[in-house]
């Protein structure tokens, strides 16, 4: 699984091309005026009493297939009516299972803030998670120079969505800027797909306390949860634990009654 970003990302800027060449940006940006009423990713943190941030992920490049056959409307409004904070969806297709379309769809069947999760790499990306209906995109340090993350994060709120800043270590803690919402801690090195929920008691600290602070993946212990909610963080991204079972919805229900 070594230097299995790099692989992503130089597919992730192929595919943005051919995106543009299919629908030009200028076409794209006309749509965005049509959108309306999106809730705030960074609000529905703040006031949520558990901070579970429930993830529609049919498979991940480090255990292949998770749910191959998951569908959008089976499991977005049980996520929502069973209590999560917020709803990541993959919109990656070629390693994660994903597209735009479970965005789009997800947003038809939910007022629940939605993540957009994907590789951003090109401000193309915010304007087609803007015109989905997401109240959030994701910025990944490790695939980012520290001016692009500045770049992107500018764009997305000229866009009106929430940022969150994802980070694995103490060397990204200088991509973290004044237009960045959330920052989370991803437990799961994006290079190896080695996962150590002690990376996230490690950084709390450093990460300074304005911000909105979440955990990411590895996170399958409601106690877990518990402990790290006590070190400050407000919310907590979970796809695989919910998405392994036969119905995520109900596992998702059954895992915020365990946290009391």
């Amino acid at each position: 699984m070594a230097n299995i970003l790099d692989k992503i990302i130089a597919n992730k800027r192929i595919e943005v091309e051919r995106q543009k060449a299919a629908l030009p940006l200028v076409d794209l940006e006309c749509l965005v005026p049509n959108v309306k009423g999106v809730k705030s990713f960074r609000e529905a943190l703040l006031n949520s009493p558990t901070g579970i941030i429930a993830e529609f992920k049919r498979r991940s490049p480090s255990r292949d297939w998770i749910f191959k056959d998951a569908k959008v409307e089976e499991v977005i409004p049980p996520y929502s009516h069973n209590g999560a904070s917020a709803i990541s969806v993959l919109t990656d297709m070629d390693f994660f299972g994903g597209n735009l379309a479970d965005l789009e769809l997800a947003r038809s069947l939910t007022g629940t803030p939605l993540l957009r999760k994907d590789f951003m790499v090109d401000e193309y990306q915010l304007y087609q998670a803007k015109v989905a209906g997401a109240s959030a995109i994701l910025l990944i340090a490790s695939a980012l120079t520290v001016a692009e993350t500045k770049q992107l994060a500018s764009k997305a709120k000229e866009l009106g969505l929430d940022v969150l800043l994802e980070i694995h270590n103490e060397q990204e803690l200088d991509h973290i800027n004044g237009k960045v919402d959330v920052v989370g801690v991803n437990n799961r090195n994006l290079g190896t797909f080695v996962t150590d929920v002690q990376i996230s008691f490690g950084l709390v600290e450093k990460i300074p306390n304005e911000f909105i602070k979440i955990s990411e993946s590895g996170i399958s212990d409601s106690q877990t949860v518990i402990d790290l909610r006590a070190t400050g963080y407000q919310g907590f991204l979970m796809g695989e634990n919910f998405m392994k079972t036969n119905d995520p919805g109900k596992a998702l229900d059954e895992f915020i009654k365990q946290l009391g």
